[in-house]
């Protein structure tokens, strides 16, 4: 059987670019929560002792940014936000995927999985909360044989005893696995004093890990009538459908969705599905949108469908 290495990364809540997700999530929520009708495209960027948070938001909440941006980064902050009319609908356009396999239970690429799991790791197994961690996983083939590599920043040992290996199924580790532990050498600082942050700079991390396709919209600080959000959670929730039938193995399911075409459905859905006044969007900005086992990510959970025959 013909192989090849394909591998997936991850970053955990700490990243720069993923505190920016979080806040712009964060924004999000906070005018849902006072006004369900808001519409919302929140960006935020960061670095050294700085925050800014700008976009379009029309809302009737009464927002406090500062309240915000300080538990998740305690800097200074500027914002620059304006209202921008809106009516009812997409409120934008572009083309989504939606991806399912049958690699894992949660219908989601093994190398995404485990890396995701790799990052997330360190925050669970230790009191102290780990500032950023990146880590990525590679998978041998399609189905998965082994893993090859692993990398995480982190001591060693503590790494392969504590992480990696309560991670890592067994049968993928073998003596041909190499793990890459602190390649560089240290990685002392990190978060936004080590790096630029920006919303919507992790999209791969966020959906499949590289498999499948991306459109190549954000999600994170965007209110559902956004498509590029919406649009994405239901060909998703399709892919998982049609897989859930038995026919397949493997599904990529692509939308395009222009504005007129789609949008009123689109809406519809969002109202029904999502069901804005009771959303949380901030836990969905780490650690993926896809393949959580969590209530609240409803477009994990599809009915099966029911084929048809067509009558002669």
């Amino acid at each position: 059987m013909e192989t090849f290495l394909f591998t997936s990364e991850s970053v955990n809540e700490g990243h720069p670019d993923k505190l920016c997700d979080q806040i712009s999530d964060a924004v999000l929520d906070a005018c849902l929560e006072q006004d369900p009708d808001s519409k919302v495209a929140c960006e935020t960027c960061t670095k050294t002792n700085m925050v800014m948070v700008f976009g379009e938001i029309t809302t009737k909440a009464t927002v406090d940014y500062e309240k915000i941006v300080q538990p998740r980064h305690c800097s200074r902050s500027s914002r620059s936000l304006h209202k921008c009319p809106e009516d009812i609908g997409a409120g934008d356009q572009g083309h989504m995927f939606g991806y399912a396999t049958d690699e894992t239970p949660e219908l989601m690429p093994l190398s995404h999985v485990l890396a995701t799991k790799l990052g997330c790791s360190p925050n669970r197994s230790q009191k102290e909360w780990v500032p950023w961690s990146q880590s990525v996983s590679t998978q041998s083939s399609s189905p998965p044989n082994t893993i090859e590599t692993v990398t995480n920043d982190e001591i060693a040992r503590d790494l392969k005893e504590h992480v990696i290996k309560p991670v890592i199924p067994e049968k993928y580790l073998d003596e041909k696995t190499i793990f890459h532990l602190n390649p560089s050498g240290r990685f002392v600082i990190g978060g936004p004093h080590g790096d630029a942050g920006l919303t919507g700079r992790k999209i791969i991390i966020d959906t499949y890990g590289g498999w499948g396709a991306h459109g190549g919209g954000a999600f994170s600080g965007k209110d559902p009538t956004k498509v590029d959000r919406s649009g994405a959670y239901i060909v998703r929730q399709a892919a998982r459908a049609l897989w859930l039938t038995g026919w397949l193995v493997g599904l990529l399911f692509r939308s395009h969705t222009p504005l007129e075409s789609l949008s009123h459905y689109l809406s519809l859905w969002t109202l029904t599905r999502l069901e804005r006044r009771k959303r949380r969007f901030l836990k969905t900005a780490a650690y993926g949108h896809f393949g959580r086992d969590d209530p609240d990510f409803t477009w994990e959970v599809v009915k099966p469908l029911k084929w048809d025959k067509p009558q002669a």
